[in-house]
């Protein structure tokens, strides 16, 4: 049986523990328990997660800021329902729920903020920068950018869609599931040129 206290202090990853994805203020403020029904197959996912994309990214930039990690069925449903920007339950880009679903349904995704860049962004810089860095390094499997703080969802599949989209002006998609990159390899890589050496993590 898991308790509260164990479940927050399993270490995901070099940089993470579970208790880092745990926070909801929808769920504290509402009263609504975010907790996983499957523990261990949220901390399955929630590894991956960490593993291959966030401890990347905090090797890379420094300090990785979690705005919100795992979301219980109900405290999403409750979300959603209540329009606190939340997707459905059902819907393929809801990548909160880490105990959803299995094999190939499996998914584990965290909106971040990266202050490195943030403080970039606010000045004027292109958040393409940062998704195409992100699409030329990591094996993420959907990105969605926000205009507050370049926030952004990202997200974990056994089977990466390698999907890039944005409320921030060019507002859509750019990138679908399947495409390739619209900007060639050489230019995007003028893009972020003065971004920090990537610095990635050897697991065993």
């Amino acid at each position: 049986m898991w308790s509260l206290e164990n479940l927050g202090r399993v270490r995901l990853s070099k940089h993470f523990y579970m208790r880092d994805f745990l926070y909801s203020e929808i769920g504290n403020f509402h009263e609504i328990r975010n907790l996983p029904r499957d523990p261990d197959l949220a901390i399955e996912h929630g590894r991956m997660l960490c593993t291959q994309l966030l401890d990347p990214l905090e090797e890379t930039f420094g300090r990785v800021a979690i705005r919100s990690g795992y979301r219980s069925p109900e405290l999403n449903q409750y979300g959603n329902e209540n329009k606190l920007n939340c997707a459905r339950n059902d819907n393929p880009i809801e990548c909160h729920i880490w105990d959803w679903g299995t094999g190939e349904a499996a998914i584990a995704g965290t909106s971040l903020a990266i202050p490195w860049f943030t403080d970039r962004y606010e000045a004027g810089r292109d958040w393409r920068d940062l998704a195409w860095w992100v699409h030329d390094h990591l094996p993420y499997s959907a990105m969605w950018f926000f205009p507050k703080l370049c926030a952004f969802n990202l997200d974990w599949r056994p089977t990466p869609r390698r999907m890039i989209g944005s409320y921030i002006a060019p507002k859509g998609l750019l990138l679908r599931a399947g495409e390739s990159p619209g900007e060639p390899l050489e230019q995007r890589r003028k893009r972020y040129a003065d971004f920090p050496p990537f610095r990635g993590i050897a697991y065993p």
